[in-house]
């Protein structure tokens, strides 16, 4: 059996990233963004991606041009942060080691005028009464 020749579909001919521009594509993945990367390179994003799924390597040099950059900043940051750069640790720390900071409101006025009041009710009274020591009879309660 004879194959039938790939029929001819017709559109433009598939855009492909030269070893030239793969090379500027890592360079300047470090400060554009991929919508700002197809403006440079004269293409739509669709076709951008096409390309990405195309041909693999222009994937991994875009990345790798963002990891190079990333690593570069940080490098600078953890060095700020060993030189005693105190925003340089806190950032650093709060990232990488899970620090947060807490913020706590004191809604209690010098006066007490606004202190926040709870209304207790039933058990939950009744708890609060035995926690601080204090037995009260409600009426009921020998019945």
């Amino acid at each position: 059996m004879k194959e039938q020749p790939e029929k001819n579909k017709g559109g433009r001919p598939a855009v492909v990233i030269s070893e030239e521009q793969l090379d500027q594509i890592e360079k300047l993945a470090a400060f554009l963004n991929t919508e700002q990367m197809c403006d440079y390179l004269g293409i739509a994003a669709r076709t951008f991606l096409a390309i990405r799924d195309r041909q693999p390597e222009v994937s991994a040099a875009y990345k790798r041009g963002k990891a190079k950059a990333v690593a570069s900043v940080a490098k600078g940051l953890l060095q700020n942060a060993l030189d005693g750069d105190t925003p340089s640790q806190m950032f650093y720390l709060k990232t990488q080691a899970g620090w947060r900071e807490k913020q706590q409101l004191d809604v209690v006025s010098s006066d007490g005028s606004m202190t926040p009041k709870t209304e207790l009710t039933g058990d939950a009274l009744r708890k609060e009464l035995d926690k601080r020591g204090l037995k009260i009879e409600f009426d009921g309660d020998n019945e």
